[in-house]
């Protein structure tokens, strides 16, 4: 399985279609900003981790870098469809869509 790359607009089509939006970076990071709804799985722990239950997962980080340079492990945790969020977190402001900052 690989991870298909997709563009904020596409992603967030996805997501409310039901999609599992997975934010890879570290738990203060993702505590700082975070998309509404999206599930906190960071990439230090992914070896440890599973995501089941969902037929579709988009990850996402901070720019794409990391979801990029990851995708061996990432694709490795789900047997769902798989994408990576082009441009992470960034690209999904840039869209005008909304993120939640604590």
């Amino acid at each position: 399985m690989t991870l298909k790359h997709i563009n904020a607009a596409e992603a967030k089509k996805l997501v409310d279609k039901g999609a599992l939006l997975v934010d890879v970076r570290e738990v203060n990071e993702y505590l700082d900003e975070n998309i509404p709804g999206a599930r906190n799985a960071p990439l230090s722990g992914m070896g440890r981790t599973r995501i089941d239950g969902a037929t579709t997962v988009v990850f996402h980080c901070k720019s794409g870098a990391r979801t990029r340079m990851n995708a061996a492990a990432l694709v490795q945790c789900t047997d769902a469809e798989v994408y990576i969020l082009d441009g992470g977190i960034e690209a999904w402001k840039a869209a005008g869509f909304p993120v939640k900052r604590e």
